[in-house]
């Protein structure tokens, strides 16, 4: 479950963050997100002027302009609500990177009590709501790829399963060697794209292996890349947000 210790109890109103890849590849997974709080009788701000995370900046080792856009973005949540992410990987940075961006700084105490309030939206929907679905889709078979971020640094993997396990017409199923990369990494894929390719024909090779109907992610990046080579590949396989997933198989008016 989550790396985190404590949870707070359901607030009133959070904050969300859309990132960069929802706001220009899935508009529907971020609207999925808000619409699984906004059900649960929690209002969600959306902040109109909120940015990149940083991270791109931050991992190819411009600290001086992710400074800039980790400043700015600090901004954009002014009040003490929680901030819901729904990408480990930016949730990642905002959450563990920030601090140590602003080490240092007059704003690092800023920094920390901002990153306090960062929640994965898996994590968010598990361990703070509490959340309870009811599946009404036709069974389907899924296969789950939780991204590096979302593991490792966010330790939310077991939130992304016992989101889907709630749902009784989903049958989820597990490629081998789940836990490796699928070689997207940002701006890994940029600089290393040899490596990249290798890694996500790996990935996705295993990924049809489970035989499953669809795939389910929650992360934007790994998503695109794992079905970007599927599409490439012309398999039947198809993916989706796990917002999306979420929000489709328990909204009645969508099945």
């Amino acid at each position: 479950m989550s790396l985190r210790t404590g949870f707070p109890e359901q607030p009133a109103r959070v904050y969300f963050f859309g990132t960069c890849l929802i706001d220009l590849l899935y508009p529907e997974a971020g609207l999925a997100g808000i619409q699984l709080i906004r059900r649960e009788g929690v209002e969600v701000i959306f902040p109109q002027n909120q940015t990149c995370c940083g991270q791109p900046a931050w991992n190819s080792g411009y600290r001086d302009e992710a400074r800039a856009v980790a400043s700015a973005q600090m901004a954009c949540f002014p009040r003490d609500y929680p901030i819901v992410v729904p990408s480990g990987s930016c949730a990642g940075m905002l959450r563990h990177h920030y601090p140590e961006l602003f080490q240092g700084t007059p704003q690092h105490k800023a920094s920390l009590a901002f990153s306090d309030r960062i929640f994965e939206l898996t994590e968010f929907l598990v361990q703070v709501l509490k959340i309870s679905l009811s599946d009404v889709g036709k069974p389907v078979k899924v296969a789950l790829h939780v991204s590096c971020s979302a593991r490792r640094e966010m330790g939310v993997a077991g939130d992304h399963q016992a989101l889907l396990r709630q749902l009784k017409n989903v049958e989820l199923v597990e490629p081998r060697r789940r836990e490796e990369c699928c070689g997207f990494g940002g701006t890994f894929a940029v600089k290393h794209p040899e490596i990249s390719a290798a890694m996500v024909e790996e990935k996705a090779t295993e990924l049809v292996a489970t035989g499953a109907d669809t795939l389910v992610s929650g992360d934007c990046g790994c998503l695109m890349n794992i079905t970007g080579h599927l599409g490439y590949r012309k398999e039947t396989l198809q993916g989706s947000h796990i917002a999306s997933f979420l929000w489709e198989r328990t909204n009645a008016a969508e099945s």
